[in-house]
This record gives C-alpha cells, sequence and structure tokens, in this order.
C-alpha cells in the first residue's frame, strides 16, 4: 500500500465516517488531508463531522474522484442508481470498494464499467475504534495488488478477510448488523443490573467490558464457546439458573432468527 494512499468518500453518512476516522488513526493514509469525502450540497450537513477531522469535503464527484486512489461507494442502495451513471466515466484506473449491503459486484459492474475494478465490502461500525471486522470480495479486473492494498487499508481498523461473494448477505447479517444486537444486549444486562440496585454507570461499564472479553476469550483461546460458557457453570450455580431463563426465553432462536432476516433483507434491497 502506497504510503500517500489517497482515499475518497462518495457518501458522508455514519459508517464513512467511521471508517474515515478509523484510517486517520490507524495511519492508514499520511494525513487527514488524505481522506476526502462528498455528497449533495442538500446534506452538506454531513460533511461536518469529516470537516472536523480535517478532510476534504466536495459536493461534486468528480472533484473527489480526482483526488482519490481508493474510493469508497458509503451510499445506501437505493442511491447506487444516482451515484453510479455521474461517475461511470472517472473509474478507470480507481480501486472502487462498494459498502452498499446487497448490491452484488455483477450490478455494479454493470453500472459502471466492465473494466471497472471493483471490491464489494461489509464493514461495520466499530471500525472507528479499530476493532471491527470487514469482509469483502473482489470482481475479475482487481488485481493481486489492489487485493493487498483493499486488507492492509481495512487491516488498520480491524479484521479483514477474503469471502466468496455468496457469503456477503450472511456476513451483513451477523456482523454488519451484529454490533446493534450486542449493544442492545449491553442495554439488557445493564437495566438488569439497574433493576437490581446497581448505578447506571457501573452497570453500562460492567455490561460492555464482559462482552469484550467474552469476545476476546474465544478470538485469543480458539475454543469452542459452548466449553467456555460450560466452564463458567456451576452445578446448581447461578449462571447455569440464568442460562435456563435465557433458553427458557428464546434467546437463542431470537438472535439466529435476527441474523436470518437481516441476510434475508439484502437480498431485497
Amino acid at each position: 500500500m502506497s504510503a500517500n494512499l489517497r482515499v475518497g468518500f462518495i457518501g458522508a453518512g455514519k459508517m464513512a465516517s467511521a471508517l474515515a476516522q478509523g484510517f486517520i488513526k490507524g495511519q492508514a493514509v499520511k494525513c487527514a488531508s488524505h481522506v476526502s469525502a462528498s455528497c449533495p450540497i442538500a446534506d452538506k450537513h454531513l460533511l461536518e463531522h469529516m470537516k472536523q477531522m480535517g478532510c476534504q469535503t466536495f459536493h461534486c464527484n468528480k472533484e473527489l474522484m480526482d483526488c482519490s486512489d481508493v474510493v469508497i461507494l458509503a451510499v445506501k442502495p437505493q442511491i447506487m442508481p444516482l451515484v453510479l451513471p455521474d461517475i461511470k466515466s472517472l473509474v478507470a484506473s480507481k480501486l472502487m470498494v462498494s459498502i452498499a449491503a446487497g448490491v452484488q459486484l455483477a450490478r455494479l459492474q454493470a453500472d459502471l464499467n466492465p473494466d471497472s475494478k471493483i471490491v464489494r465490502l461489509m464493514p461495520n461500525t466499530p471500525c472507528i475504534v479499530r476493532e471491527g471486522v470487514s469482509v469483502f470480495c473482489s470482481g475479475p479486473q482487481v488485481t493481486p495488488q489492489d487485493n493487498a492494498t483493499v486488507k492492509q487499508l481495512f487491516g488498520t481498523v480491524g479484521q479483514i478477510d477474503e469471502v466468496k461473494e455468496s457469503m456477503i448477505d450472511a456476513v451483513t447479517g451477523v456482523s454488519g448488523s451484529g454490533p446493534a444486537y450486542m449493544y442492545l444486549i449491553i442495554e439488557a444486562m445493564a437495566d438488569g443490573g439497574v433493576k437490581q440496585g446497581l448505578p447506571r454507570d457501573l452497570a453500562y461499564k460492567l455490561a460492555a467490558q464482559t462482552m469484550v472479553g467474552a469476545g476476546r476469550m474465544v478470538l485469543d483461546t480458539h475454543t469452542h464457546p459452548a466449553v467456555l460458557k460450560d466452564e463458567v457453570c456451576s452445578p446448581g450455580g447461578t449462571t447455569i439458573t440464568a442460562l435456563d431463563m435465557l433458553e427458557k426465553s428464546g434467546l437463542r432462536t431470537s438472535i439466529m432468527q435476527a441474523v436470518e432476516a437481516a441476510t434475508k433483507r439484502c437480498t431485497q434491497i
């Protein structure tokens, strides 16, 4: 990856802002001015956070394309048909990375240029604290060097893996939408603690750090979650009693159904 890599975002919403902040913190770019973002004048308020970080901002996609090596399409899927014709003639030498849920490589290739170098990637918002996870698949014109650039760039904000495109929608259901599931669980655990008399700030800290630690245990020990779960459960103890309640309330099934629903929604966008 070039030390002078310039990254541009078409779209300046929450995911673009999270990635931009992560790239700057992770020193994926030489300086904040090597990151740029564009959006319509009607949405100019979205660029304020980018400006505060020191990024360049535009209301013209052509200007952004002119000063970017990697262009990240960070607009909602329904906006893609409005954006792609506007940049079709400008993409020849650029590495294009789409993070729009449900938009397949074939559609991007058809709407841009058959010779375009296009990557479809699904990140998640913890990229802002460099604890994200992203997966990607590449179009036929993408070179090994381009793939290396994607891995190095997104590797500065978390984990990155290459997968078959057929897996991307399911990835969206697990990790793309997953942070929201985790926030809901953290909130519920904290509310439970408050109900039992804990101060709210302490309850949030306990719940959030417990989730961080549990995730780290799975990743670092390479141990099946069920084994780790069993290690916490003493016969007749508090944890097995709590787990019995969670199973009876359908938590496992609800989470599996949530992943399935998010995956199916990707195919409908």
